[in-house]
């Protein structure tokens, strides 16, 4: 057999890169304006080939994104289009493209890397896990939503999709800002994967309906993005993408728009946090009913000590991890975290020991805690983490705490 190189696939490649994609993916040659939009999106990407002599065997790009983290944001390597050729399965091919990633990732300075999975049995073992979780919530538009709190009652605004990254596109920024596990997003982002005209799981949708709530003349206080989809027998479904809002009774008048639209007799929320309020300002739970829990973007630290420096921190900790990181050698070891008073609070810093340690853990389960959405306590009571010295999970998870739970709206 011919030896696998990894190398950077040219634009000149693009259209074989996509050719394999749908194969492994078992999809139709997509129409032209599908395939247009996929060709754009990987132009913007960085591209990792396997190659065989000049035969393309294997596909991985990554988005240069920006993760918001507590206390900051990170650069991160959000990877997408991963496909390995049916006849070039158990060789390798998907290992060898990850390696060639952390070893880009490493030389560039990304710390992180992310991405949502197709099989949830294969990214494990890179050091991937889940780092948010979210909600599928279905609400029974038949009747008015109860809610136990009254609605703002400022108006709504429908906004035109090619206006929305102007008039939505603040609001989006100052939530990510609240909370980690968000990729920032630019004009190329908003309109390539949060508003194309059709969706690209369903293209019986309709377009993007954008509605706002507030004052005339001033800036919104929230806003709520959704599509609708009508069934052969007239029965409508509002199927909501994204809401956000300053306040829980904005929130509210939200949630009660979307329960209200004439001809549609129900709601479908996929990839709601599992701390919306919704939840519990909701007078009737069985109207408004969750139908899925599901891990959403996974994470990977690919520079271990750069992630945890430059993260915000809810209390001070010192404690030693013995890491365990298959993937990335330079991970692998003991490690004293010390999260004490710095020039802006609390400020982290990280150090090679021979201490003993009080946790020992794979990389892969530091991921789940990063973003606070984990409990290292709970991680020790599954024999996920092992605890050496009494209470350390526990002083972990209280300074790795965030006020709200991480949760991610973009999936690529």
């Amino acid at each position: 057999m011919t030896a696998l190189e990894y190398r950077t696939i040219p634009e000149a490649h693009l259209d074989r890169a996509l050719d394999l994609h749908y194969l492994v993916f078992l999809e139709k040659d997509s129409e032209d304006e599908l395939r247009k939009l996929h060709r754009e999106v990987l132009e913007h990407c960085d591209r990792i080939g396997a190659y065989e002599g000049d035969e393309l065997v294997g596909l991985l790009a990554a988005h240069r994104l920006k993760l918001s983290i507590p206390g900051g944001e990170l650069d991160c390597a959000g990877v997408t289009f991963v496909s390995v050729a049916p006849t070039h399965r158990r060789r390798g091919v998907l290992s060898g493209m990850i390696a060639e990633l952390w070893r880009r990732c490493t030389a560039a300075g990304h710390p992180l890397a992310a991405l949502w999975v197709s099989e949830a049995g294969i990214y494990g073992r890179f050091g991937f896990d889940p780092a948010t979780r979210s909600y599928t919530v279905a609400i029974d538009a038949d009747h008015p939503l109860d809610l136990r709190i009254t609605p703002d009652e400022r108006p709504l605004r429908l906004v035109r999709p090619e206006d929305a990254t102007a008039v939505i596109g603040p609001l989006h920024a100052a939530a990510r800002e609240k909370r980690a596990g968000r990729v920032a997003r630019d004009d190329f982002w908003w309109r390539t994967h949060v508003l194309p005209e059709k969706d690209e799981e369903d293209d019986d949708l309709s377009a993007p309906r954008i509605v706002t709530i507030g004052d005339p003349g001033k800036e919104p206080v929230g806003y709520v993005f959704y599509r609708t989809l009508t069934d052969d027998e007239g029965r409508g479904t509002v199927h909501l993408r994204e809401l956000e809002a300053d306040t829980p009774e904005a929130a509210a008048a939200l949630w009660r728009y979307v329960a209200s639209i004439d001809l549609a007799d129900k709601v479908r929320a996929w990839g709601r946090p599992l701390d919306d309020p919704l939840l519990r300002f909701s007078g009737d739970r069985d109207q408004v009913r969750v139908t899925q829990e599901f891990p959403a973007l996974w994470l990977r630290l690919v520079d271990v000590p750069a992630a945890l420096e430059r993260r915000g921190w809810a209390a001070r900790v010192d404690v030693v991890l013995e890491l365990t990181d298959a993937g990335v050698p330079a991970n692998a070891g003991r490690f004293r975290l010390t999260v004490g008073p710095g020039a802006d609070g609390l400020a982290a810093r990280v150090t090679r020991t021979q201490d003993a340690p009080d946790l020992s853990l794979d990389v892969r389960e530091l991921a789940a805690c990063y973003l606070g959405g984990t409990d290292p306590a709970e991680l020790v009571r599954a024999g996920l983490i092992t605890e050496h010295t009494p209470g350390a999970a526990d002083r972990l998870g209280a300074a790795s705490r965030t006020e709200l739970l991480p949760h991610t709206t973009d999936e690529f």
